[in-house]
């Protein structure tokens, strides 16, 4: 296949490129990551979630996961701030019952004191004081996060060296901010894994949709680049990179 032939299909997978709540259907089967974790992340919820529990979601997404959990909707709550999502979680999680409420994990949780037996957390952003607020008195949180230097290898592959979008997120450090707020510690895990892209064209949809890793990337500026990845791919059979992911179970008191 010629190089404007590649060039042509990748600006397809540009096209294409959008995405509503957490939903990496589009490239199934053409990429994988999170294969081999040390950690089970649902799996450690449901151990710590017991049908009783008043359950709070912070950014779910499109409440995927949240809904995978099977917990009773009367005592679910979720906050999503991304304006796609707010639509998809107020079509899917409202009419269940699930108390869904707009906020972004950053800023005031749009709950009272005290109101979580449970709170989660995958992927999202925090606020450490206000999680510290919304729980009850010996309430958990669990977070899964994505750490500092995910997907450099691919990040720089194609765009160069780059700043890191989230200098900060290392297990310790993050851990630190709990621990100096009243949070015991109750499990803490630290990972690199790999990431592998089968073809150029799932890479190029994934950077589109991670633009806070991939600044400013397109298939016109980073032309050379992704012929080059093609190289790569066609010499090793695959693209690879790291994630970074990190792991903290955390309760009040």
């Amino acid at each position: 296949m010629s190089e404007n032939q590649w060039i042509e299909i990748w600006e397809q997978e540009e096209s294409a490129a959008q995405i509503h709540g957490w939903d990496f259907s589009h490239i199934q089967g053409r990429y994988t990551e999170e294969t081999d974790l040390p950690w089970d992340y649902r799996r450690i919820v449901l151990d710590y979630l017991k049908p009783e529990m008043k359950l709070l979601d912070i950014d779910t997404g499109g409440g995927e996961f949240l809904l995978s959990l099977h917990h009773p909707y009367g005592k679910t709550s979720a906050t999503e701030a991304y304006p796609l999502n707010v639509r998809l979680c107020e079509e899917t999680l409202l009419p269940l019952g699930i108390d869904f409420r707009v906020g972004d994990g950053k800023t005031v949780l749009p709950f009272c004191d005290g109101a979580f037996d449970l709170v989660i957390n995958r992927h999202g952003d925090f606020n450490v004081k206000e999680i510290y607020r919304v729980l009850k008195n010996d309430g958990v949180f669990i977070t899964e996060q994505v750490g500092a230097e995910n997907d450099r290898e691919l990040v720089e592959l194609l765009l160069g060296k780059t700043d890191l979008p989230f200098p900060d997120q290392y297990l310790e450090t993050v851990r630190e901010l709990f621990c100096n707020a009243g949070f015991h510690v109750l499990d803490a895990q630290e990972c690199l894994k790999p990431i592998r892209f089968f073809d150029v064209g799932a890479l190029v949809w994934f950077a589109h949709v991670i633009p806070w890793e991939f600044p400013g990337f397109s298939v016109d500026r980073c032309k050379n680049e992704l012929l080059y990845a093609q190289r790569i791919l066609e010499e090793k059979g695959c693209i690879e990179g790291r994630i970074h992911r990190f792991l903290l179970v955390l309760s009040k008191g």
